[in-house]
């Protein structure tokens, strides 16, 4: 068999085109195509400039630079540098910059300019999607998932051990100064760099201790001041809860399912509860319709979010942490309801009166309790109760609304629709860190990281909709980049006709209420 002659110095017979780099369905001409579809109002909108200064040496194109970040949340490559790197030697990147060459200086100052204003693109590509008809509304999932902060856990420390780590570095500096004064010295005096470090942590500590003071908390972090201690699955880390709601979306003839991101958020607070309503809010207002079915697993359930689902007729499956409970024989759930005479009977068919109500923190809980005589003498005791003052039942508030959640929960239906909570979500998460690298936030701060969240969010999108643009037809396609205009003009028309006969305090809620309707 013949060899093929190698030669390093080979020059071009014809000169290259820019087109033949990478395939036709590759996801790099994807992300072009969509950044290039952008009009001028949402580059004005999320405050980029696309027409550069008249003045000074030229600047990278921003469709470049967005486009370089876009792809680089897709593929794993979060960092400046890298991205620098990639624009150098690897193909889809000098395809998207048209072979040039940013420096990781340009692309951290366009990322940090505008990576907040992400949000708009988030919201864009979710309602081009609603528009061509791809996202699943039938049923949505909501969860979260822990993500490590750009910080050590070991740097967390509450207000005791920061003072402590006051005296101790305060007295390291004073050792320092010591070891380092030396009057017979005329030169110019420069700080050594470990007294240097200490001062910069005598500044963080002190800045953290008055941090504690006007947030009431317990505990800080001293690189990453608002990351919190949560437990994820590989323990204690440093970090940020990212909660999500995902929905199915079909993709293409051959019946393959993909799935969409419709909201996202990264918060502070380790624990679900209270991210269930205003995650559904979000997922409404971004696709301007609600979902027939949610899907939450026992983590986010509480009284509470129940009320919230049943006043915004949102239905929802949801398990609850106490099942192993509900299966006990004398289980409040078993105790029988009088409305007439605000009575319970139990299942022997004794009687529990009110007996008062309880404040417990901002909840208000009804005692009902039988007669401890009866209760002694009843076969069941020892088993309902073992109280010599009778069996006692606390009543929350929404206890109403807890048992009808558990009828709902019995049946076929529901047991049938959670089952596709974990095909769902769950490989959502799973495409987040293992396919897309994301197991801990590069930027600090919370405002940052929401940022980051939204750019990752937007990455997942485009990764979807890949699959359904590689799958399409050359119009279709230009379908896909046209629907982003449309989205877009309808919204600006809208403006335009009621800009005329409205005044300017009126004309955001207007358009609000034209862009979720």
């Amino acid at each position: 068999m013949p060899v093929r002659s190698l030669n390093r110095k080979q020059a071009f017979l014809m000169p290259p085109s820019l087109d033949e780099l990478i395939p036709e369905d590759h996801p790099a001409r994807f992300v072009g195509s969509v950044v290039d579809a952008l009009d001028r109002s949402l580059w004005e909108e999320i405050e980029i400039p696309v027409q550069g200064d008249p003045l000074g040496a030229p600047s990278y194109h921003p469709r470049a630079l967005l486009s370089i970040w876009l792809y680089g949340f897709m593929t794993r490559t979060r960092s400046s540098r890298k991205l620098e790197a990639a624009c150098r030697d690897q193909l889809p990147c000098l395809w998207l910059t048209a072979w040039q060459h940013p420096d990781h200086n340009t692309l951290w100052r366009f990322y940090k300019a505008h990576r907040k204003k992400m949000r708009d693109l988030f919201k864009l590509m979710i309602r081009t999607a609603m528009k061509l008809g791809l996202v699943d509304l039938a049923i949505q999932a909501v969860d979260g998932t822990k993500v490590a902060a750009n910080a050590a856990k070991d740097r967390t420390h509450d207000a005791r051990e920061l003072k402590d780590l006051l005296k101790r570095t305060e007295k390291a500096i004073r050792d320092l100064e010591v070891e380092n004064d030396n009057p017979g010295d005329t030169t110019p005096v420069h700080l050594p760099d470990r007294l240097k470090e200490a001062k910069q942590l005598l500044a963080a500590v002190k800045v953290a201790l008055e941090q504690l003071k006007q947030e009431d908390r317990v505990q800080i972090n001293l690189t990453d001041g608002d990351a919190g201690l949560m437990k994820g699955r590989q323990g204690i880390i440093a970090g940020y809860n990212v909660e999500a709601v995902v929905s199915p979306l079909k993709v293409g003839e051959a019946g393959r399912s993909g799935l969409f991101m419709t909201a996202v958020d990264a918060v502070q607070d380790p624990d679900d509860h209270g991210q269930l309503i205003p995650m559904m809010e979000q997922a409404e207002e971004n696709t301007g319709e609600k979902a027939e079915m949610s899907l939450a697993d026992a983590g986010l359930h509480s009284g509470p979010n129940l009320s919230a689902c049943e006043e915004r007729e949102q239905v929802i499956a949801m398990p609850e942490a106490q099942e192993q409970a509900l299966k006990q024989p004398y289980h409040k759930d078993r105790f029988g309801y009088d409305a007439d005479t605000d009575t319970y009977r139990c299942p022997c068919g004794h009687t529990l009166k009110y007996l008062r109500a309880r404040q417990r923190g901002d909840r208000k809980i009804r005692i009902y309790r039988g007669s401890g005589a009866v209760c002694r003498k009843c076969p069941a005791f020892g088993v309902c109760t073992k109280c010599r003052t009778g069996r006692e039942l606390q009543v929350g508030e929404y206890e109403a609304a807890l048992r009808r959640h558990r009828e709902w929960m019995a049946t076929e239906k529901a047991k049938e629709a959670y089952r596709r909570r974990k095909e769902i979500i769950e490989p959502a998460f799973g495409i987040f860190k293992e396919q897309m690298g994301i197991r801990r936030f590069l930027l600090r701060g919370w405002e940052n990281v929401r940022a980051e969240a939204t750019m990752m969010a937007v990455a997942f999108n485009l990764r979807t909709l890949h699959v359904v643009w590689s799958e399409w037809s050359a119009e279709r396609r230009y379908k896909l980049t046209s629907a982003m205009q449309e989205v877009k003009q309808s919204v600006l028309s809208y403006a335009a006709s009621v800009c005329r006969s409205t005044s300017s305090t009126m004309l955001p809620t207007l358009l609000f209420n034209h862009v979720i309707s």
